[in-house]
């Protein structure tokens, strides 16, 4: 077994340590989230905190980690008699991302249920995770289903295990860590409130602090027992802190002044449910343990704040999470007592701990982050009206400064037609996992989901050839059916926007965004991939090649400048070579093409003919497409219909785009050449 990265060795990432150390102290926090960029030691500090972890008792022999003392009645490997324990140490499991429901939670034997009336249970990554650490790298990544499994167990305690009637439970207390890096995409708002704290980490700007990371990097690579042995002194006096921190934990007082303070601070900042000031009080408890106090002070209610609230005040995907300091300071100030006000004006911002581990207050993000803005006071349009930006003597070419997108509205739902076979999402119809039961299959491989009835029906004819006597069914391998289910898989929605002069003018353009922003948060709450082409000038460029992160998209689209001729067929012959590659990575993930654009084309020679001939490209592969027609004005030339036409796809105005617009409420695109 190789030795691990100790745990006070690692440099700086205060809050990162501080948010491990005090679910350490105290497991009911509910976990930590770990945000941050990639190479900062997210996974070195979580393995590392296994060393510092208290041993664990156990009842010998039980699959399921009981305690001796209070063993699980409903253990499936008890009753368990009286006898001495034995103990190990605490366990840190690692979730992969590829991991399958059987896995985690568990397989029953199917075939030995039917037949034999027996629970023969083969225990998952929860059953391992059982009073120690589950580990879940890229966490974000992570399919839905398995995220709902994972943090239900975690919030009951136990985890279910249900197969057609025939159900299996066991305890399952863990600390939950999870580590993800925004850049790849961002954990539902809903899921984000069940970790109990998050913390931002990143890597340090500071010159003598890096030297000293990669002089300790180095030093343990080259010789890992005895860099561990240079640490052994501080690890022991760290788990020693733990245990006392633990010890202490049930005596220390929670006040009713304090409860009011972390009331009223997740009122002031709006926070949904409940879940935040209970995490907040048992955070606030565990930095008084953690310091060696008895009672909880307004500091360690600030920290807390900082360490559970930043994620809960999202309110939707592109919100930057963060907290304003400023505002927390005084709602703690008019909450608290006068008296301690009066003692103590300026708390300051280093609350919490008081070293050993960490303690610093979160970096943040500024809370109220606002788009930039065109030139406040330009009353001039940027551009001209549709036809003249391609004039002679007009400024076609200037670039135009970007202007803020309109507000957001709901979108209607444009899906693939057919049946598809990607990754589980909630818009095109697709053979998934989960979903409604449609028909029933022999199964290629291991059995995971029964189809009851058919088994039943194929093994009923052989019974008296089988000589059953009993009230079983006599069930073998080749009568088991595999379930079939229908449910709807995620997308690749690549945005292809027009950038011209022709769209430059700034009511338009801010039209224009918002309704790609609009069609972005529709794509991040159907679990799709997205990317970004634009195209204006003489040229076409990937602003964003496919990503899971919605926010990376909607940050390119902030920024994106116009003015210019209107290349469409460079745009499109651009995105047929980003959905080229993308088939070769992931042939299972359809795309669907979104086109924004007012269909004019211009620049080159013939750039109608070619913009057609890139358009029946995207037709003859049969990928779906739709065109956003931002024509304006009492006098339309149709050109984004016919644009529509050439690519085998549909056209829709930015009102039509609309989920309340009075021309329906759910739009399929069409794709030539393609079967339902």
């Amino acid at each position: 077994m190789s030795t691990p990265y100790p745990f006070t060795a690692i440099v700086g990432q205060d809050d990162l340590r501080l948010g491990l150390l005090l679910n350490a102290v105290s497991p009911a926090v509910g976990g930590v989230l770990v945000r941050g960029e990639k190479g900062t030691a997210k996974s070195t500090a979580v393995r590392a905190l296994a060393a510092l972890m208290p041993e664990v008792s156990v009842v010998p022999g039980c699959r399921f980690s009981c305690d001796p003392v209070s063993p699980d009645p409903a253990c499936p490997d008890g009753p368990h008699a009286e006898a001495a324990g034995g103990s190990r140490a605490a366990r840190t499991v690692e979730l992969p991302v590829g991991a399958s429901e059987d896995r985690l939670v568990g397989a029953l034997d199917i075939e030995r249920a039917l037949s034999e009336g027996v629970k023969a249970f083969e225990p998952g990554l929860l059953a391992d995770a059982h009073r120690g650490i589950l580990y879940v790298d890229e966490v974000n990544l992570l399919h839905d289903h398995l995220v709902d499994l994972l943090l239900d167990a975690a919030a009951m305690g136990a985890s279910y295990v249900e197969r057609e009637g025939v159900s299996v439970r066991h305890a399952a207390r863990f600390l939950l860590v999870g580590t993800m890096n925004p850049e790849e995409g961002e954990l539902r708002p809903q899921l984000l409130d069940r970790f109990g704290l998050t913390v931002e980490v990143a890597a340090s700007r500071d010159t003598d602090e890096r030297v000293e990371v990669v002089r300790r990097r180095l030093a343990y690579d080259d010789d890992p027992e005895a860099f561990a042995a240079r640490w052994a002194e501080e690890e022991t006096a760290l788990r020693e802190r733990i245990a006392a921190a633990r010890a202490l934990l049930p005596r220390v007082v929670l006040g009713d002044a304090v409860l009011r303070q972390i009331a009223a601070t997740c009122a002031a900042f709006e926070v949904d449910g409940m879940r935040a000031d209970i995490v907040m009080a048992r955070t606030a408890t565990a930095l008084a343990a953690w310091a060696g106090r008895e009672e909880v002070t307004a500091d360690d209610v600030r920290q807390a704040a900082l360490l559970a609230l930043p994620h809960r005040r999202r309110r939707n995907p592109f919100d930057a999470p963060g907290l304003d300091e400023d505002k927390l300071d005084q709602t703690l100030d008019e909450a608290g007592p006068q008296e301690d006000n009066d003692d103590d004006p300026d708390p300051g911002p280093d609350g919490g701990g008081d070293g050993g581990g960490g303690g610093g207050v979160p970096p943040q993000a500024d809370g109220d982050h606002t788009p930039p803005q065109g030139s406040e006071g330009d009353d001039t349009p940027s551009q001209a009206p549709d036809s003249a930006p391609d004039a002679p003597g007009r400024s076609a070419g200037a670039e135009q400064q970007p202007v803020a997108a309109a507000e957001p509205f709901r979108t209607k739902m444009l899906s693939v037609p057919g049946l598809g076979e990607g990754a589980a999402g909630r818009r095109s119809r697709a053979r998934t996992a989960h979903g409604r039961t449609t028909g029933a299959v022999r199964p290629q491989g291991a059995l995971t989901k029964l189809h009851l009835s058919a088994t039943v029906q194929a093994a009923a004819p052989h019974q008296r050839a089988r000589g059953r006597s009993g009230r079983g069914l006599v069930v073998r391998r080749d009568d088991l059916r595999q379930a079939t289910r229908e449910g709807r898989e995620g997308n690749l929605v690549l945005f292809v926007v027009d950038a011209s002069g022709s769209m430059a003018a700034r009511q338009r353009m801010s039209a224009v965004k918002g309704a790609v922003l609009s069609l972005l948060l529709d794509a991040y709450q159907r679990r799709d991939k997205v990317g970004l082409v634009t195209f204006r000038g003489k040229e076409a460029e990937v602003a964003l090649p496919p990503t899971s992160s919605v926010d990376a998209a909607a940050s390119r689209l902030e920024s994106l400048p116009t003015g210019g001729r209107t290349p469409l067929a460079a745009g499109l012959l651009k995105a047929h070579d980003v959905l080229r590659v993308e088939r070769l990575r992931d042939p299972s993930r359809r795309p669907l093409l979104v086109v924004v654009t007012d269909g004019r084309a211009t620049g080159g020679p013939e750039p109608v003919a070619l913009a057609g001939r890139a358009a029946r490209l995207h037709q003859a592969e049969g990928t779906a497409s739709v065109v956003v027609d931002c024509e304006s004005g009492y006098v339309r030339l149709g050109l984004a219909g016919e644009l529509a036409r050439e690519l085998g796809g549909t056209a829709v105005t930015l009102d039509e785009l609309r989920a309340d617009s009075i021309a329906g409420l759910v739009k399929d695109v069409t794709a030539a050449g393609r079967a339902a």
